[in-house]
């Protein structure tokens, strides 16, 4: 009782202080740096922190531009803002205070202006502004807005993306039935991840640079293919050539059932001068995407997958010589994967960030010789790298603090923090002790388990435990920084947690990550089982006071974990976990997806891997259930649809199994909106609390 009065009183200080902040703001939603109550995490807090992205380093090398969002709770939204910050260190400067988002900043080629996405006008259009601030103004005034932009290196030229209608709707086939509520389909990819198809495609428009752009050239008319693609993909996807002749883009040229079953994306060259389109990268069949142009303009880099399908296989960077067409894969014998690739100035190097061991560092890829060096050692995730000069400029984040950039020693690998976003909030929270630890599995194997001690924590005390099942399923536990599953957040509430790097994670080669496929009831299983068995053997672990928590495939782990857990668990809490594999092989959109893990359909009887992994199922085994269970389910989540959340719960109940149902209806694979973020924690910890403690 005293530990709920004293969150609701942490809630009310916060809102108080929001509402004063907001009272004195006569713009923008630039909070002050409030006083705690606790030196510990409360969801409050971790929605409070100030978002720093969009990184971007200016032509002289001398300057860096980024973002930074910040989330109002009483308002439930978000406000983003443009900062500059010299490469040598200083003054962090806000350009940008308008009461709209600002996004996808990039400096003008001749450093002049920073161009910007707006919604001051209305809808999204280009906007630009001197480096100090000053001077804001609308640059383009095309018909429906657009979502990203790209200058041409001589600055000649600009690319925009804007969504273009190319399929007919109802009301397009029956025009005398206006209030007609209805979709007529014909092929599968209806919807994707948490969006409706909207018979809209995303389209590259050329047009020569101006300050009054209005319309350009479609290089993309009449295909119904999107570039960017669909859902995640930015203007990273899309890049020019140094002499400003070439735009490179990446798209995936197939619809329907055959894209939903397919990963093969293309890098295709459209050439300005004579308007002809050439798929770059033709008879490599899975994901191509993210070129890069050397600075010299001699070659051009990228992102490569090997095989058609199967989303999680290993990033190969690839280069090649533009003038004979020579590809080479560069990673070829290095067991990890290559993302973010970007030139050094010189043509000689590509830096980029690869997992290891559970953390993200920093490499370099020689071309000379062909040589990949590590730079960067810690407990540590970097997310983005930039040349800098003679340093490099990094985005950083751990399980102990949110992204900040660095200036990066290229040589030594040691960092300088370049910005201080949180540190007023950071410096008044304790944060709980991050360990690592290798644990031997059931098959003689090593595994990296991170243990995250509460604040404060005691020895001599006895802690309930919460084994972290890690979504993906190929998504590593590394140090990263979650604004929903945050084990600092979840150390606080005086839990300790464990977090196994178990069988199907990348950064500890591809043996490693693969085993997974068509075997989710098998090894990992185990390898979970390892890691809560080995620290529950510790004197500061209550065995007795277990719980598992997880999502998407995490929430799988735990859904399956609950019908063969031999007791060892007191309560579950699964998150837009798979509960009917069969359901949810018909009913998912990336087919591609469920083909490659699951291995086929489960009406095909003489699959054998497939009918091995359709037992795996965790709705047969919920005749062992009997453990409470919290079930959490996002309306908008296409990708592992709202029935398996709403049949899962149903089953517990129907099984007396004490259980509840946290249903969103307005959110998708993950808790996205503010107050739905701080509810999400609350229900969470009351669940844990009630059972384990």
């Amino acid at each position: 009782m005293k530990k709920l009065s004293f969150v609701l009183l942490i809630a009310i200080f916060w809102s108080c202080t929001q509402k004063e902040e907001m009272r004195n703001s006569s713009e923008n939603y630039l909070p002050e740096t409030p006083t705690l109550l606790s030196d510990k995490m409360t969801p409050e807090v971790l929605w409070s922190f100030g978002r720093v992205g969009g990184v971007q380093v200016s032509r002289d090398q001398k300057t860096v531009l980024y973002t930074v969002t910040y989330y109002n709770i009483e308002e439930n939204k978000s406000y983003r803002d443009i900062y500059t910050v010299p490469v040598a260190g200083g003054e962090a400067k806000n350009i940008t205070n308008t009461g709209v988002n600002e996004s996808s900043a990039a400096w003008r080629p001749d450093g002049k202006k920073i161009g910007y996405l707006s919604s001051q006008s209305g809808d999204i259009q280009l906007w630009e502004i001197k480096p100090d601030g000053s001077g804001a103004k609308q640059i383009s005034h095309v018909d429906g807005g657009i979502s990203g932009f790209g200058y041409s290196p001589d600055q000649s030229k600009i690319f925009y993306v804007k969504s273009v209608k190319l399929d007919e709707d109802i009301h397009d086939l029956f025009p005398d039935l206006p209030k007609a509520d209805a979709r007529l389909e014909n092929d599968i990819m209806y919807r994707h991840w948490d969006t409706w198809h909207d018979y809209t495609y995303n389209h590259i428009f050329v047009a020569d640079y101006s300050e009054n752009i209005s319309e350009g050239k479609d290089i993309m008319e009449g295909e119904k293919y999107d570039s960017p693609m669909k859902p995640f993909g930015g203007t990273e996807q899309i890049t020019w050539s140094v002499d400003s002749k070439t735009l490179a883009y990446t798209c995936k040229k197939k619809v329907g059932k055959a894209y939903s079953v397919s990963t093969n994306s293309d890098i295709y060259f459209y050439s300005l001068e004579t308007g002809e389109t050439t798929n770059f990268t033709s008879g490599m069949m899975g994901y191509d995407q993210n070129p890069v142009f050397s600075p010299d303009g001699k070659y051009v880099a990228w992102e490569s997958m090997a095989r058609d399908g199967y989303e999680s296989d290993k990033s190969r960077l690839f280069v090649a010589d533009l003038e004979n067409g020579e590809k080479t894969d560069f990673s070829e014998s290095f067991d990890q994967n290559s993302n973010g690739l970007v030139w050094s100035s010189d043509s000689k190097s590509i830096f980029f960030i690869s997992d290891i061991h559970a953390t993200d560092e920093i490499y370099r890829l020689d071309l000379a010789d062909g040589s990949i060096v590590r730079l960067t050692d810690g407990i540590h995730n970097y997310q983005t790298v930039l040349p800098a000069g003679e340093k490099l400029i990094a985005q950083k984040v751990s399980m102990s603090q949110p992204a900040e950039l660095y200036l990066v020693d290229p040589v030594s690998g040691q960092d300088k923090a370049l910005t201080s976003v949180n540190k007023g909030l950071l410096d008044q929270l304790t944060m709980g002790k991050v360990e690592e630890r290798w644990m031997e599995t059931t098959d003689g194997k090593q595994m990296l388990v991170w243990i995250i001690y509460p604040p404060h924590f005691d020895p001599s005390k006895k802690y309930p435990a919460l084994l972290y099942n890690q979504g993906g399923p190929q998504g590593t536990v590394s140090q990263f920084w979650s604004y929903r599953w945050n084990f600092q957040m979840m150390a606080a509430n005086d839990y300790i947690i464990v977090a196994p790097n178990r069988r199907g994670l990348p950064g500890f080669g591809q043996e490693w990550n693969e085993q997974i496929s068509k075997d989710y009831g098998g090894q990992n299983i185990k390898d979970l089982h390892t890691a809560i068995d080995e620290m529950a053997k510790e004197p500061f672990v209550d065995e007795t006071r277990l719980g598992a928590v997880g999502a998407s495939y995490g929430g799988f782990s735990v859904m399956y974990l609950a019908g063969h857990h031999d007791g060892r668990f007191k309560a579950f809490i699964a998150h837009d976990g798979i509960f009917n594999f069969e359901q949810m092989y018909t009913t998912t959109e990336e087919m591609w997806f469920v083909n490659w893990d699951l291995g086929g359909p489960f009406w095909d009887k003489s699959n054998a891997a497939a009918q091995r992994s359709f037992s795996f199922s965790p709705h047969k085994y919920v005749q062992n259930w009997d453990t409470p269970i919290l079930i959490v389910q996002g309306e908008k989540d296409f990708r592992v649809p709202t029935g398996q959340g709403m049949a899962a719960f149903n089953a517990a109940v129907l099984r007396d199994v004490p259980a509840e149902f946290l249903y969103f209806p307005e959110e998708n694979h993950w808790v996205l909106q503010p107050q739905n973020g701080i509810l999400w924690q609350r229900v969470f910890f009351n669940w844990l609390d009630k059972w384990l403690k």
